[in-house]
């Protein structure tokens, strides 16, 4: 089973959220999809025992075979391969790695060979595995490497992922084909806001999704009046308390700080479990 945990806006509580219910529930793996700044490592302190290289692949030319007929460029929607007179320009870092010049090429005189975009990281956690990926500073591009990082989910466990914020394209590559979505929000103007992005992202990609507010006891009720209209189920509310925000500061889960916590969280996977069972 696939849980993804999300939010509209970052600084939501998505990472408290997505480590405690991996610290909560046997055999895990938590995966932190958030490759340009992932911090799950800082709570969950894992012994990384892999490093492994992830890229993109991205043309070749072979000058001595290339008719400079321009195909290659037409294809390309990234404008990552030019042609002048003769002579062929690449620009890595524009490309998206789809393959189309390549494809295109009339004479094979393509080849893709792989750029190193970001590195992937595995670990374990006590009994528990742990996955994330670093995109290199400077990439523009997550998606390619959120989609290599998944690529090494094990599905024989329980899989947590801890997914960029916001709407836009990592989020996407990042949740697609979870079973279910937690969508965290907090009772303010722009969790509100947020959170209805996030929920007609979800209702796109066809994935079932439940509510959690966190600081639930600040801000006013129009999040959950916005989630009965809408039949979303409010999942958990964690309440304002100075000492989680304490306990957040110093990297310790919320889970181990409130072991009251614990409990809670499993009995959230469970009914996500229910929910996704009916």
């Amino acid at each position: 089973m696939q849980i993804s945990v999300a939010s509209g806006k970052g600084g939501t509580g998505k990472t408290t959220i997505a480590t405690s219910l991996a610290l909560s529930v046997d055999n895990t793996l938590y995966v932190d999809c958030d490759v340009e700044e992932p911090n799950g490592h800082i709570f969950l302190d894992p012994r990384i025992t892999e490093r492994v290289s992830g890229g993109i692949p991205v043309p070749r030319v072979d000058e001595s075979l290339c008719t400079h007929c321009g195909l290659c460029a037409d294809v390309c929607e990234y404008h990552a391969i030019v042609v002048i007179k003769d002579k062929v320009l690449l620009f890595s870092e524009l490309c998206h790695g789809c393959g189309g010049c390549t494809y295109m090429c009339p004479v094979d005189a393509i080849e893709e060979v792989e750029r190193e975009i970001g590195i992937i990281e595995k670990g374990i956690i006590g009994a528990k595995t742990f996955l994330q990926a670093r995109l290199n500073i400077g990439e523009p591009m997550a998606p390619p490497l959120i989609r290599k990082e998944k690529t090494f989910l094990d599905h024989d466990k329980t899989i947590i992922i801890d997914a960029p914020p916001g709407t836009s394209c990592p989020v996407v590559q990042a949740i697609s084909g979870t079973d279910f979505c937690v969508l965290v929000t907090e009772p303010t103007p722009f969790g509100l806001h947020d959170l209805t992005l996030a929920v007609e992202m979800v209702r796109v990609l066809g994935i079932p999704a439940g509510v959690i507010v966190n600081l639930a006891d600040i801000g006013n009720k129009d999040v959950w009046t916005y989630c009965e209209r809408e039949g979303l189920p409010i999942l958990m509310e964690i309440p304002f308390d100075r000492r989680i925000a304490e306990a957040y500061s110093r990297g310790i889960p919320l889970v181990n700080a409130f072991p009251e916590y614990k409990e809670k969280f499993s009995d959230l996977y469970h009914t996500i479990r229910q929910r996704t069972a009916s």
